[in-house]
């Protein structure tokens, strides 16, 4: 049990760092892109979009187990029932996400009119739920790490959540802008600050992990020595 719950929880970790490895390595080769000023989504359209399409089904799968691994670790107390709900929200947004592709915004790809579909519209709706869910479970996390030895991740979790949305609505502001402005990097670094959230959770939850197993076989140990 203690094993699949570590797997879970590297899930955690594995997930934001290897989608944003991705959407760099694209954002920096494709043609006619802009890190500045294009969005993440627009990566899911042309002919190697399918790498961002999965990119999100990836990323969204790995929240899944992170959020089963998370409700493990928590087991009781404050935020230990809402916060994996809100990571499977995020989880399933993300899934949802990869293959409702985008509709082209902000000139990208060059030349192709920015007509509403089903599919676009079903992705920004998505989006919106996720970026919303995601900045709510470092606020509901937050307030269980006010106790104990985790009480310096109070306030980075609430200062994560905090500029997680403002990033967020000055992207929305910029994306309405058009021109040349930077809804690129508005979107990236919301992005990354929560991704490096999660990933930190994880591996603390895992050593957390790691240290009650030791506990667990040292008392073990301890009380089989007893009984000799």
């Amino acid at each position: 049990m203690r094993l699949t719950t570590k797997v879970l929880l590297l899930c955690g970790a594995i997930g934001p760092a290897v989608f944003a490895a991705v959407y760099v390595i694209a954002g920096a080769t494709r043609p006619g892109y802009s890190t500045w000023h294009h969005t993440i989504s627009t990566l899911s359209l042309g002919d190697q979009g399918w790498i961002q399409i999965g990119s999100f089904m990836l990323y969204g799968v790995l929240t899944l187990g992170f959020a089963l691994g998370l409700r493990r670790a928590l087991r009781s107390g404050p935020g230990s029932v809402w916060g994996p709900i809100l990571f499977v929200v995020v989880g399933f947004g993300l899934i949802v996400i990869g293959p409702f592709v985008t509709d082209p915004v902000l000139g990208y790809p060059a030349a192709t009119p920015a007509v509403p579909s089903l599919d676009g519209n079903i992705h920004n709706l998505t989006s919106l739920i996720v970026f919303v869910a995601f900045p709510v479970a470092c606020f509901v996390l937050a307030r269980r790490f006010a106790h104990d030895r985790w009480r310096g991740w109070f306030p980075y979790s609430l200062v994560t959540g905090i500029l997680a949305i403002a990033f967020f609505m000055l992207f929305f502001a910029s994306v309405s802008d058009g021109g040349n402005s930077p809804a690129g990097l508005l979107e990236r670094i919301p992005t990354i600050i929560l991704g490096i959230w999660q990933a930190l959770l994880a591996l603390r939850l895992l050593n957390q992990v790691g240290e009650r197993s030791q506990f667990w076989a040292a008392r073990t140990v301890s009380e089989g020595n007893r009984s000799l």
